[in-house]
């Protein structure tokens, strides 16, 4: 089957506050921009899914965070919100963006809302995947655990899909095998006989960060343009009393919650996907 002009991806490298960094890019230039952005271990990729589908109406980014897939790895202690948030702004201005549309998964959507806050004229709409202002602990502390616990490297990647499987049972439990092979295969490359992670292992060791520009409830409320909540309905990372709370505190916000998913949904859900192009879509 042929690949349209609109959903075929291109690859893009900027310079930008210092290290080369990579994006897909889908869909027409002259199209209204999204630009979508990974969690906190995952890189562009992840998108592929949804990038697709939206690249029929819409002109979208999807960013390679420093450290992960091919963009270039940080400095030591590089690797915090303040870093990133700078990242994106830079990036922006190296692609000529005069305002976008932000749609974050995870730690993605924490820099998302950072920036929304501190850029509020260059952030037409928010979306937020699984993540808010509040993280409940169970879900911290799996993280955590996660990314001590991870292998540093794979025999072959059969062994990647089954920790995949292991690591991600209530995102992955709907995916085929096929489907979970293609997901790690972007995270991982061959080196000699080995699979070894695509990322900067310095990533795995959180250090303590530098004070974030405002705090967290501060910054969700400081942003300006609609804002878009997706909630798995098990996720373990934003609850659903977090969620409730944000629709108060910001009045306007849209709450979707997506059936039977944790976190974080793939956005690529008929519910998700449903709710995700009629907020882009709206009238701005």
């Amino acid at each position: 089957m042929a690949t349209s002009r609109t959903t075929a991806m291109r690859d893009i490298y900027v310079d930008a506050n210092g290290l080369r960094h990579h994006l897909t890019a889908r869909g027409n230039p002259g199209s209204p921009i999204v630009m979508m952005i990974h969690g906190l271990t995952q890189q562009a990729h992840i998108f592929d899914g949804v990038a697709a589908l939206l690249s029929r109406r819409f002109h979208v980014y999807c960013l390679d965070v420093r450290g992960r897939g091919e963009s270039e790895w940080g400095p030591p202690g590089g690797y915090h919100l303040n870093n990133y948030v700078e990242d994106l702004e830079a990036v922006r201005s190296a692609l000529g963006i005069e305002a976008f549309a932000l749609a974050g998964t995870s730690m993605g959507g924490n820099i998302a809302m950072y920036y929304a806050a501190l850029h509020p004229d260059r952030v037409t709409a928010v979306v937020l995947n699984d993540i808010g202002p509040e993280i409940e602990t169970a879900g911290r502390e799996r993280i955590m655990a996660m990314l001590t616990s991870a292998p540093k490297a794979f025999t072959d990647l059969r062994a990647v899909v089954k920790y995949y499987r292991e690591a991600n049972g209530p995102v992955l439990a709907r995916r085929s095998d096929d489907e979970v092979a293609e997901y790690a295969r972007w995270h991982v490359r061959k080196d000699l006989n080995i699979y070894a992670w695509k990322m900067d292992q310095a990533v795995r060791h959180l250090q303590t960060p530098p004070d974030p520009p405002m705090p967290a409830w501060d910054a969700f409320s400081a942003i300006r343009c609609p804002v878009l909540v997706v909630r798995g309905s098990i996720s373990d990372v934003l609850g659903p009393a977090t969620a409730a709370k944000m629709a108060t505190a910001r009045p306007g916000t849209t709450i979707v919650e997506v059936p039977g998913v944790g976190h974080a949904p793939s956005l690529t859900e008929p519910e998700a996907y449903a709710a995700l192009e009629a907020f882009l879509s709206a009238p701005r």
